[in-house]
């Protein structure tokens, strides 16, 4: 059997400022510093030996798991940073106060935007240049994106990196973003498209997932 333990970064400062970020830049708040070490508190009181952890290439997810790590004498552990793990592209919303959004473009757009599976927010312009992205196809990098469009990214990765541990009895820490667990949650317990927007992952709040030997899910738990 294998555990798979998904986490949400800490509190952002544009959470706690209540703005869009996606894959923006920014750090994690004094809260959600706080956040990182309670889950390392958390993920002591149950059965889980990780043999690798998983983020994206943004602060505020790798900094949450620096913390999960040293507090948890983990910092040993293979990390790899991936640009498929990053929060869900919010387009030209990005930087924008998500009240001034409803009061521009109506509560109904906003929520379609925020939580449905398909519906894509207004994109950008042009492509951001940034050296973390350098390896990649520049098309790679998206002007914006849905839930679904970020599923395509997310869950390959999982396919190839993190399922194939599991199947050898690995447990496997993942320390990502919203939107992108909720594409992942979304594929592990086969949500259907029209019900993903009640699915909401909150900062800081292990979700512990068991499989047996042929990743068959056995049991979820949420620690708080």
């Amino acid at each position: 059997m294998a555990k798979l333990v998904l986490v949400r970064h800490g509190e952002s400062t544009a959470n706690a400022e209540n703005i869009y970020t996606g894959w923006t830049d920014v750090d994690l708040t004094t809260r959600g510093i706080q956040q990182a070490h309670e889950v390392a508190r958390l993920l002591q009181g149950i059965i889980f030996y990780p043999t690798a952890v998983h983020t994206s290439v943004l602060i505020r997810a790798i900094k949450t798991a620096n913390i999960i790590c040293e507090d948890l004498n983990w910092l040993y552990l293979p990390i790899t940073k991936t640009w498929r793990l990053n929060e869900r592209h919010y387009g030209a919303l990005r930087g924008h106060n998500k009240d001034d959004s409803r009061k521009e473009y109506g509560e109904h757009q906003v929520a379609l935007w925020r939580r449905s599976f398909t519906a894509i927010p207004p994109l950008l312009a042009k492509r951001d240049h940034d050296r973390r992205y350098a390896n990649i196809d520049p098309f790679c990098v998206p002007l914006g994106e849905s839930l679904a469009m970020a599923s395509k990214r997310v869950l390959p990765y999982f396919q190839d990196k993190i399922a194939p541990a599991l199947l050898d009895g690995h447990d496997q820490l993942v320390v990502a973003h919203g939107s992108t667990l909720r594409a992942l949650i979304k594929y592990l317990e086969a949500i259907p498209d029209d019900q993903i927007d009640g699915v909401e992952v909150e900062n800081g709040q292990p979700i512990v997932y068991e499989y047996d030997e042929h990743l068959k899910l056995l049991r979820k738990d949420i620690l708080s």
